[in-house]
């Protein structure tokens, strides 16, 4: 995934715009801070977020985060490969999160109004700028 034509928010979500629908993911250094994820709670497909609100929450050995949606929407669809399935008895493989943040560890994804944009979010070299402080 080209790294530089996603879009971050401040709070360690980065974003890929795809016509209407923007997939959403935590960063590599949201992942280095959690160290080792051991579960995740994703927003159920058909909810309405609004920008900022807090979609899920992620958990580690070390703490509790809440993944924040970097824009406003309808989830159409969640990384079920993230989550357990009690049906299936399959489980969550969090691992992707820690290997893949940028590709297979993806979380949600949301349908946005036609003509949304992620300007508002931070580019590349700004988010470098934000995490270069901590």
């Amino acid at each position: 995934m080209d790294l530089d034509a996603l879009r971050y928010a401040p709070t360690h979500e980065w974003a890929k715009l795809d016509g209407d629908i923007v997939t959403v993911g935590i960063t590599q250094f949201a992942v280095e801070q959690l160290t080792e994820p051991t579960f995740l709670d994703l927003p159920k497909v058909g909810k309405v977020l609004k920008l900022g609100e807090e979609a899920g929450v992620i958990e580690s050995v070390k703490s509790t985060s809440g993944v924040n949606a970097p824009v406003a929407g309808e989830v159409v669809e969640v990384n079920t490969k993230l989550i357990d399935d009690p049906a299936t008895k399959r489980k969550a493989d969090l691992s992707l999160v820690n290997n893949d943040p940028f590709g297979e560890g993806w979380m949600f994804k949301v349908k946005v109004a036609p003509g949304t944009t992620l300007d508002s979010l931070l580019s590349k070299a700004d988010y470098e700028k934000q995490i270069a402080g901590h």
